[in-house]
C-alpha cells in the first residue's frame, strides 16, 4: 500500500526553491508515497467571523479535505526573519478550527526547507516543529532536513542532479514512509 502524504508548500512564487525541493522529494518518493500537493496561496488571511454554520470558506474546506483524507503531512518551510512565513502559518491556523475539529490531530507529519543560506530552514523548522506538537501532529524527529539549496543540483522537472543529495533526499524519503507506516492506519 502507497500511503498519501498532503504537502504544504510555505512559498507562493512559482521558482520557490522549497517548491523545487518538494516536487524533487515527491520524484524521489514514487512507489513509497503518494505526495498530493495542497494549494494554501489562496486562503483568505484567518478571521474567525468568516466561518458559517462550522464551515469555512470555499478554499478552506478543499485544503481541510485534502488534509483529511492523506494519511500523513509535510510542510515544507522557507525561512523568512528566522521564522515560519505567514502563508503556512495561516493555513495552520485554518486547519486547527473550528475547535474541537481540526484536521492536523494524529497525523504523521514532518517538515522540511532549504534556502540559499548554510543552515537551510533550521530556525524555522524549530518554531514548525513546535506548531506541530501544539497542534496534536506527531512529526517525525529524524532525520531533521536542513538544505543549503544549490541551483545546479536540481533539473527543471524536478530531478535531481547530485548524487550525495539524491542520497540524502532518498533517506528522508525512507524515514517518512517508515515513519508512516507505523502510525498511519492502513485503508481497506
Amino acid at each position: 500500500m502507497t500511503h498519501s502524504v498532503a504537502v504544504l508548500v510555505g512559498s507562493l512564487r512559482k521558482g520557490s526553491i522549497n517548491r523545487t525541493v518538494a516536487h524533487a522529494l515527491a520524484r524521489v518518493a514514487e512507489g513509497k508515497l503518494r505526495f498530493d500537493f495542497v494549494e494554501i496561496g489562496d486562503l483568505p488571511l484567518y478571521n474567525d467571523d468568516l466561518w458559517q454554520n462550522g464551515r469555512g470558506p470555499a478554499p478552506v474546506e478543499r485544503m481541510r479535505a485534502q488534509v483529511l483524507g492523506a494519511d500523513a503531512v509535510l510542510l515544507v518551510t522557507p525561512e523568512y526573519n528566522r521564522a515560519v512565513p505567514g502563508l503556512l502559518g495561516n493555513a495552520l491556523d485554518w486547519g486547527s478550527r473550528p475547535s474541537g475539529k481540526s484536521c492536523w490531530v494524529g497525523k504523521p507529519a514532518a517538515c522540511a526547507g532549504a534556502s540559499g543560506g548554510a543552515i537551510g530552514t533550521a530556525a524555522a523548522q524549530i518554531h514548525l516543529k513546535a506548531h506541530m506538537v501544539t497542534l496534536g501532529m506527531i512529526p517525525m524527529g529524524r532525520p531533521e532536513f536542513y538544505l543549503a539549496f544549490k541551483p545546479d543540483a536540481f533539473g527543471d522537472d524536478g530531478s535531481v542532479r547530485d548524487d550525495s543529495l539524491r542520497g540524502f533526499l532518498q533517506g528522508f524519503v525512507d524515514a517518512l514512509a517508515g515513519h508512516v507506516g507505523r502510525l498511519a492506519p492502513v485503508s481497506a
